[in-house]
């Protein structure tokens, strides 16, 4: 063995690394800088990096629209050297597809000389063009000197540049965006500027809008290339979700006294050379027949217009349609509103891409409102100390004149003019008199020009300065003024740039929704005290004769119980309200529907959830503007009377059905019309009547009012509206069961403790629930375990109100009636005739 091989490194460390996660680590690190740093726009101003940085550097070269055009090497060179350091073609690729009129519905760059066309040719040499922003391009820049944005050092720390443009409109919907990057893609379309600030808009006044109400305001996309969208569920589920499918059809005219097509307008992203192409190959494959000749007589002077000759004897609708099966005639757009939020890759459905654009722009507004307040109150300042020099001016004066240098002047006019001789009013200056900004102004004003300072003219400047400011305090308090500032720029966008819809979108006569492929029925949707729901077909569940066993309806984990059961259309909106008093709605047929012995699906999969929050009442709503009322009763009495109306508009993560109590939790939700009686009622047997008017009408986030007395121990377990013309049913937790004339209960007042509802003992367990009841109902009855049973109605006895009932269901041991629902057998008849 050689000497050297026996030398030893004492600072040498060997770490032994896992080759699988080494590469993964590796691979993701490389995946995200590739996604933010390059291929995802930014959702505030839809932009990728390079392109926020070829408008940046326009911006700082000067290049705006009314000044000359330059070389775009100048552009690309400065890109390259200040912010990108990559290669000249991505940047000027980049800054070609800006200028392109058939790629972005507002361009942002103003090319001049060879940018490209449709058909795909390439943009001449970077050194042959020139380019300069566009008059919209502005807007994208505008106020960003005045701290409006963020700033991060460049690749070499040399210089700063933007993390985001204020981006005065929402630039990612009005021109869209497109980019691969590692493991995702985005495909955003570009959309009507005019629609899109309508929509901007209509979210201001209205936070709560839903996407349907957008949807009112903008309508779809809006290709630069035109053309039209066929159908409209593709637009519906790309808005909702994030992701869709459009169908883009060329516009094409059949004209049939000279037999040939002329087509003038193509689907967007599609080259029209391999368009013609395509159209050329259909024929020559024997795939249409009849085509006698085509030309492309597109120009810069007419557009697009493609010319399709066919025999006589060939339909040119039939052909046409031929060509929009086998070639790019008609195409797909797919959707994909991916865009980095606060860095990270996310899915945006419409009204989040309006949020999102919208807090950029609120806080854009604040931050230029500071600089401005900052700088008005330095110039006041300022003003002030110009105050006391016109004042004083020979003194002044002399005493610059006396001084040696500006520095020693400096001093003898902060030493000469004390609190007493200045006002002081404003800030950024101590209070012993002229501060050192002051007095440094003086010093560095020309003796001629400091002579020639009129008082008038300085109090009228403070006075405006004054009035600034107080505006600009105004505006920082108030997120309405700021709204206000936000919706006017936009009208003045709209008003300057807004132009006609360029793509027709086309109704589809056959087209399929979503809600049609469901069939319409009644569903049974049952849920866990662990979170566990599911949807199973009524018919699922046969009536048993009073005292039945039942038929397992969902089976539970070990230790979860069937806490909520509801007999709903599959069509209709389920209202889940959670013990934390928000609310989520979702449609029924959305639930999983699983077989009897499945447990179902976890609710947080389908609704989102805080730490804590669980669900705890369920409604079916298919109206929200019948004129109804929510009344919200909660497990301490506590009672609440909402309009129904103010749940129409729902939020992803939920929203606020009341304030609750600290130790208080919501319980029961009934749907109500305002000339009601309610009915609530106690574990212990209690139970209160009173008209709903004695329950005022409040808002959304209001606590309510008591409801009913309770004892110690005893929380309310079941509320139902009063019908005289049926009778209540109560159910206690060991089955036993009756029903109950509402004429034996006396109107009260709300508060009270209430009279006896059901003969409770250790024999019959403590009440379950209630509800009103007609003849024709079926019961349906849960247990902890998850047994189901149903039952008519009519085999259920009337009896008085301290009677403790009949068995209704046969409970096992250690088992109990967790809760209970009605079906309307006439209702469901109806539904099957539908």
């Amino acid at each position: 063995m050689k000497e050297k091989d026996n030398i030893e490194f004492p600072d040498q460390k060997i770490v032994d690394v896992n080759m699988e996660e080494e590469v993964k680590r590796s691979f993701i690190e490389y995946a995200m800088s590739v996604i933010i740093s390059r291929a995802l726009p930014d959702a505030r101003d839809g932009l990728k990096p390079v392109h926020r940085r070829i408008l940046y550097s326009m911006f700082e070269e000067g290049l705006t629209y009314d000044k000359a055009f330059r070389k775009s090497a100048t552009t690309v060179g400065y890109v390259i050297g200040h912010y990108h350091p990559h290669g000249d073609a991505a940047v000027y690729d980049a800054m070609v597809r800006l200028a392109q009129d058939f790629s972005l519905r507002y361009p942002l760059v103003d090319g001049h000389g060879n940018f490209g066309n449709i058909d795909g040719d390439g943009a001449a040499a970077y050194r042959y063009t020139e380019a300069r922003m566009t008059r919209i391009a502005n807007h994208m820049l505008s106020d960003i000197r005045k701290d409006t944005v963020p700033f991060t050092p460049n690749f070499d720390n040399q210089t700063k540049e933007p993390e985001v443009l204020p981006s005065r409109f929402p630039n990612l919907l009005a021109n869209g965006s497109m980019g691969i990057a590692v493991g995702m893609a985005t495909n955003i379309p570009p959309h009507n500027l005019c629609e899109v600030i309508d929509g901007t808009i209509a979210l201001i006044d209205n936070p709560e809008i839903d996407i349907p109400g957008l949807m009112e305001y903008i309508k779809g996309p809006d290709f630069p290339t035109a053309a039209a969208i066929y159908g409209t569920m593709g637009i519906r589920e790309a808005y909702m979700t994030g992701k869709g499918r459009l169908s883009v059809r060329a516009k094409a005219e059949v004209d049939e006294e000279k037999h040939r097509i002329i087509i003038t307008e193509i689907p967007y992203g599609v080259n029209k050379a391999n368009l013609d192409k395509a159209i050329g190959d259909c024929y020559k494959e024997k795939k249409v027949d009849g085509i006698t000749a085509m030309r492309d007589e597109s120009s810069d002077r007419v557009g697009i217009r493609i010319v399709i000759e066919h025999r006589k004897d060939v339909n040119g609708q039939i052909l046409l349609n031929q060509l929009y099966k086998y070639t790019q005639l008609q195409d797909t757009f797919a959707v994909n509103m991916l865009a980095l939020v606060n860095g990270e890759p996310k899915v945006l459905n419409l009204k989040q891409i309006l949020q999102i654009y919208l807090e950029h722009q609120q806080s854009v507004i604040l931050n230029r409102t500071r600089f401005d307040r900052a700088k008005a109150l330095h110039d006041a300042h300022l003003n002030e100390g110009f105050k006391v020099a016109i004042d004083n001016i020979d003194e002044v004066i002399r005493l610059i004149r006396a001084s040696a240098s500006v520095a020693e002047a400096k001093e003898a006019l902060m030493a000469r003019f004390t609190a007493n001789d200045v006002d002081n009013l404003i800030g950024e200056g101590g209070s012993e008199g002229l501060s050192e900004i002051q007095a440094q102004a003086i010093v560095e004003m020309p003796l001629g020009r400091l002579a020639g300072l009129e008082r008038k003219k300085i109090e009228d400047t403070l006075a405006g300065l004054m009035d600034a400011i107080r505006g600009y305090e105004e505006l920082l308090h108030s997120m309405d003024k700021v709204n206000e500032v936000i919706k006017q720029d936009l009208l003045e966008l709209k008003a300057r740039y807004g132009d006609e819809r360029r793509t027709e979108i086309v109704p589809v006569e056959d087209e399929i929704m979503l809600e049609d492929l469901i069939e319409k029925h009644t569903c049974v949707v049952t849920f866990t005290r662990d979170g566990y729901i599911k949807r199973q077909p009524e018919t699922s569940y046969n009536a048993q004769k009073r005292g039945g066993k039942g038929v397992i309806g969902m089976k539970t984990k070990e230790e979860d119980d069937v806490v909520d059961v509801i007999a709903m259309h599959s069509h209709s909106d389920l209202m889940l309200f959670t013990n934390l008093g928000k609310v989520h709605v979702m449609k029924a047929y959305t639930i999983p529907e699983v077989g009897k012995s499945a447990k179902g699906s976890n609710i947080a999969n389908l609704v989102e959830l805080q730490n804590g929050e669980s669900i705890t009442a369920m409604l079916s709503v298919q109206s929200y503007d019948d004129g109804s009322y929510l009344t919200m009763v909660t497990g301490k009495g506590i009672i609440k009377r909402t309009e129904l109306s103010e749940f129409s508009y729902q939020r992803r993560g939920g929203k606020i059905a009341l304030t609750l109590d600290e130790d208080d939790y919501l319980a029961f939700v009934l749907r109500t019309d305002g000339n009601q009686h309610l009915l609530l009622a106690t574990k212990g047997g209690n139970a209160i009547r009173f008209d709903e008017n004695q329950v005022r009408v409040m808002g959304r986030t209001a606590r309510g009012v008591i409801g009913i007395e309770l004892e110690e121990g005893d929380s309310v377990t079941g509320a139902t509206v009063v019908d005289n013309e049926k009778t209540l049913l109560t159910i206690s937790e060991k089955g036993y069961g009756k029903r109950t004339e509402f004429g034996e209960f006396r109107v009260a007042h709300r508060g009270g403790k209430g009279v006896i509802v059901q003969g409770i003992s250790e024999r019959t367990g403590r009440l379950c629930g209630i509800a009103t009841v007609k003849e024709e109902d079926d019961l349906m009855m849960i247990t902890a375990s998850g047994t189901i049973i149903r039952t008519p109605v009519a085999g259920i006895n009337v009896y008085s109100r301290s009677a403790a009932g009949v068995i209704v269901m046969r409970i096992g041991d250690g088992d109990r009636v967790v809760n209970i629902s009605t079906v309307s057998v006439q209702d469901e008849a109806e539904e099957e005739q539908e």
